[in-house]
């Protein structure tokens, strides 16, 4: 594992154990770094005194300790402490841990610190063998209840302890196999039909698969099975599936995780024996009711691995209305004691309700926006903790588009619609059919929108749910592990579709009802928001903020997703400092910025300006010019171009800062490649072709990211410079002549010694007071430069004293410092992340050690010698929330995204500025 966190607590004898009973506990909800969040908040529960079955928690230090001594455990932890933490279950319930009379049964659950729904183990049950399965059914009086616990612990302790899992992608769960096969034989649909003679048999058959595929007999000691399963739930959490998760969530991997232990409550006893998962609201939309599902004479994991379609919430209050109402009871209770919209897990057994597990529940973007300013309304959370709430990310669920209203419909008509199951993941999302992760995974690398549709989803298939575009399933609820990841990655999700009949082994999926027939690789669309599912792909509109915003389409009023989004971005202003500009080359794309928020342009690439038509044959001219004569030729067809480019730029931004780079790319990018190209430029420019390809092939560099660009361009060539410096002042005297007052900032990239600064400063200088004299007209400008060289990096306290500002390129800060292309990274950064060398893609969140660290000292020297110089990024990083914290830290007065990163920008820099 990586290198652990460093603990501030006091010496003296640790205490890994944590338990809690009858209304106390040793621990509490501030203790989820020890507890993990499971723990913690069951000690919270009981704290507060809502009925939570007594347990203990093996705190997260004893899983560092795991992985830190070879997989062994801190010394006496079974011999003395477990032990004694069994006891204080069995002095609270009157029964005995292996006990054949009166037999004390178990769960072992996981519990990180992070919520991580699905991606470790939990073994139900615990404590059954042959004896004290007979004792359960004496106790209970309900010898089918007593085999159906010992049929699903043998399933769920052979699959997670023992290793029993499908061979490969296509083959079904093997436990799964056997269940169907006979339910098949016997004409029966559900497992409540099964009689107890049926599961003994199936124990049976499930021992026997497990001692003939693993070569392990099925332990019948308590005490082996309880140390088997903790160390699996340990073992867990460096499982492949929770390894992604953390990679996905930016988890580290010290972190570790607790285990819990806690005294079994049956919801499969019988018909007034139930179980439950439910929210505090609705965690699709965010409104402000009880939303979840149960079912009645089941366990937990039959609602939550979608194994049966559960029933809605709503109608355990005509099932059981006392229950029912104890349940609204708690969900008051603990919407107020924690103030945030909270997920639970419940059991009913024989009519008493107890409380298994709570935790802020995971939401959609839409459904984080309206629980936060909802709740500001009723008074639970001031705005400050409303913008905390809220990931910076999850605004992009807001902007994401939706299907057309009239292409669906005319879908719909046409017989296309599917089947419609339940709504789980908001949005339009249309992609080729795969049947596993591992192929859905492969066409995405492909560069393949993909639906990923099974059965049910498990854990396993994250890495498959992480590249879709959208999911489906054929069983499950709302509160299903489809549902529930789904929400949190934001990606579009439709559950417990009956109709559906996915078959595996031929790689296809029947409707019921009709002779449709879809197979892996066929498009499909599905609408996350009602639920249906559509066949072929569908075009898509922009969402209800984007018309409001940027189409013009939509009145505001008319957008109940536009209040609450504004609401949460006047708010996200008030407390930030960084200004948030966006980058942009044209006015088009100036105009969407500002209506995102914008306060300026912090990067204008000028070299985009000069792609297409005549412009780029003009371009080429002057690169390929013999000498400065034709150069000069060349240029002057450019400066109108140039002149027009900046003034409608200028004109869009108002009086905001543009901040414009000089001339940067290689050339060899503007230059024709192929023959017919080549041709066509000679007969233009009334030139030999084999001059023109030899002058095209004298150009070529060996590497030229780091050849003839940026200021060596315009040192060598300074009539690119002048032409550039000449177009910028006359469009800001033409407008500051029209009553605007402009303040071009000109930036010169790829400096790395402040003789280059001085050299093209002086050029620019030059040629700016030329323009300004020949206008008669008064403009104010800054010079200023792109540090992107680590050498300008750590010379910044010299370049500083040419400089008004720096603006850091963190694209090509990041390939210089790390030694490593953007472009071809690709190869090994999944690997990197993997071994946590890179715990995030360095090309999307900074590299705070390394690439930071740098801008750090370049920001502290160059303040050093102005302590007015301006600050900024502008790389793409800007619209990366963790960098955009980094740079509040830093002192830098503002970052730079594109267009549509300007609302995450916003409220990252919100949010930093709250966290300090």
């Amino acid at each position: 594992m990586p290198t652990r966190e460093i603990s501030n607590r006091k010496s003296g004898p640790k205490q890994f154990i944590y338990t809690f009973s009858g209304g106390r506990a040793e621990g509490d909800a501030s203790m989820k770094n020890l507890l993990g969040g499971k723990g913690a908040n069951l000690a919270e529960m009981a704290n507060i005194g809502l009925p939570v079955p007594p347990g203990f928690t093996i705190s997260t230090e004893v899983c560092t300790w795991y992985y830190e001594h070879g997989q062994t455990y801190p010394e006496r932890l079974f011999e003395e402490e477990i032990p004694r933490a069994l006891a204080t279950i069995e002095e609270a319930l009157g029964r005995k841990f292996g006990d054949p009379e009166n037999p004390l049964l178990i769960s072992v659950r996981s519990g990180a610190r992070a919520s991580m729904p699905g991606m470790m183990d939990t073994i139900l049950n615990l404590g059954l063998n042959e004896q004290t399965v007979a004792g359960l059914a004496r106790k209970s009086g309900n010898p089918r209840f007593a085999w159906d616990c010992y049929r699903r612990f043998v399933q769920m302790y052979g699959d997670v302890v023992l290793g029993l899992k499908p061979a490969d992608k296509k083959q079904k769960d093997p436990f799964e196999e056997i269940l169907e096969t006979r339910k098949h034989k016997l004409g029966i649909t559900v497992d409540t039909e099964f009689s107890t003679k049926d599961l003994q048999e199936i124990v049976g058959q499930y021992k026997a698969a497990i001692l003939d595929k693993t070569g392990r007999s099925f332990p019948d000691d308590p005490h082996e099975q309880l140390r088997g399963a903790i160390g699996a739930v340990f073992e867990s959490w460096n499982n492949e599936r929770a390894i992604i998760y953390r990679r996905l969530n930016h988890i580290p991997g010290y972190w570790g995780t607790a285990c819990n232990v806690q005294a079994m409550v049956f919801g499969n006893m019988g018909e007034n024996c139930g179980t439950g998962v439910a929210f505090t609201r609705d965690a699709a939309t965010g409104e402000n009711i009880f939303y979840g599902e149960f079912l009645m004479n089941a366990q937990g994991e039959d609602v939550v691995a979608g194994t049966r379609t559960p029933l809605d919430i709503s109608q355990l209050k005509e099932e059981n209305p006392e229950i029912y109402r104890q349940l609204d009871d708690i969900r008051a209770t603990l919407e107020k004691h924690y103030r945030d919209m909270m997920d639970i897990e419940f059991t009913i057994e024989n009519n008493i309700l107890f409380m298994l597990q709570c935790r802020v529940g995971k939401r959609t973007g839409p459904a984080a926006l309206k629980i936060a300013v909802d709740m500001f309304k009723e008074g639970l959370i001031d705005e400050k903790e409303a913008i905390l709430r809220i990931e910076p990310e999850q605004l992009n669920q807001l902007l994401r588009p939706v299907f057309d209203v009239k292409e669906k419909q005319a879908a719909v008509q046409s017989g296309r619609l599917l089947a419609t199951g339940l709504n789980a993941g908001p949005g339009a999302a249309t992609g080729k059919i795969c049947f596993n992760a591992t192929d859905a995974a492969e066409r995405n690398r492909r560069g393949e929108p993909v639906i990923l549709v099974r059965i049910e989803t498990s854990p396993e298939d994250i890495k498959g749910m992480a590249v879709s575009e959208g999911i489906l399933t054929e069983r499950g609820g709302m509160t299903s592990h489809a549902a529930l990841v789904a929400r949190q990655m934001g990606k579009v999700c439709v559950v417990g579709c009956g109709a559906l009949s996915i078959d595996y082994q031929k790689g296809e999926m029947r409707i019921e009802g009709s002779n449709v027939v879809l197979r892996e690789g066929d498009d499909l669309s599905l609408d996350g928001t009602t639920g249906e599912v559509i066949a072929g792909s569908l075009p898509t509109r922009n969402s209800e903020i984007i018309e409001v915003l940027v189409d013009g389409t939509r009145k505001p009023e008319d957008a109940p997703s536009w209040e609450v989004y504004n609401q949460l971005m006047q708010w996200a202003d008030r407390y930030r400092h960084l200004q948030i500009r966006a980058n942009a080359d044209q006015p088009d794309q100036a105009a969407i910025a500002i209506t995102f928020g914008a306060e300026g342009i912090g990067l204008c690439r000028t070299e985009h300006m000069f792609f297409g038509g005549e412009r780029i044959q003009a371009m080429r001219e002057m690169i390929l010019a013999d000498d400065l004569e034709e150069r000069n030729t060349a240029i002057s067809k450019l400066l109108p171009y140039q002149r027009e480019d900046f003034y409608g730029l200028f004109k869009t931004m108002g009086s905001r800062p543009v901040t414009i780079r000089l001339l940067d790319p290689p050339l060899h990018e503007f230059l024709p490649q192929s023959d017919e190209e080549i041709m066509r430029m000679a007969i233009g420019m009334g030139k030999p072709y084999e001059h023109v390809k030899e002058r095209i092939a004298a150009l070529h560099e060996f590497n030229p990211m780091l050849g003839l660009r940026g200021c060596r361009l315009g040192i060598l060539h300074p009539e690119i410079t002048i032409m550039q410096v000449q177009a910028i002042m006359e469009a800001a005297c033409q407008l500051r002549q029209e009553g605007l007052e402009v303040v071009p900032e000109i930036m010169v990239p790829l400096v790395s010694t402040l003789k280059e600064l001085e050299i093209t400063a002086k050029i620019i200088h030059k040629t700016a007071r030329s323009v300004i004299a020949e206008q008669w007209i008064g403009v104010k400008y800054l010079v200023g430069t792109m540090i992107e060289v680590p050498r300008a990096a750590i010379t910044s306290a010299e370049i500083a004293t040419a400089a008004d500002f720096f603006s850091y390129g963190t694209n090509d800060l990041t390939q210089m410092t790390l030694g490593m292309s953007r472009d071809d990274s690709g190869q090994f950064l999944p690997t990197y992340q993997q071994y946590d060398i890179f715990p995030r893609n360095p090309f999307e969140s900074i590299d705070i050690e390394g690439v930071g660290r740098l801008i750090t000292i370049s920001a502290s020297d160059g303040r050093s010698v102005k302590p007015d110089l301006k600050l900024g990024i502008c790389g793409e990083h800007g619209g990366d929330p963790a960098s955009v914290e980094f740079c509040h830290k830093t002192g830098l007065n503002y970052v730079s995204c594109s267009p549509y990163r300007v609302p995450v920008a916003r409220l990252a820099a919100a949010r930093a500025a709250l966290l300090g």
